[in-house]
């Protein structure tokens, strides 16, 4: 049996919100590219909104596009809602 090519995962910031559930992502290592919600983000509803912090999955064939797979918590939140 042939083993799945492994995929590369990244971390990044979402900087822009597109049409159709896609983002634009800076990368860590400084690549900018397009994310769309992968099915299981989709399925919990969960919120991606430009500032956060996420894990992309992306492909070798195709280092532009990736697959946004988990949203990462931001620590700065906590402290913002007990100030208020």
């Amino acid at each position: 049996m042939e083993e799945k090519d492994p995929k590369r995962i990244h971390e990044g910031l979402i900087t822009e919100s597109l049409r159709n559930g896609m983002f634009r992502v800076h990368l860590d290592n400084g690549d900018l590219i397009i994310g769309y919600i992968s099915g299981k983000i989709r399925r919990s509803f969960i919120r991606i909104l430009p500032g956060d912090r996420v894990q992309v999955e992306v492909s070798r064939y195709d280092s532009t596009r990736g697959r946004i797979i988990y949203r990462l918590r931001n620590k700065d939140s906590k402290d913002k809602d007990s100030k208020d």
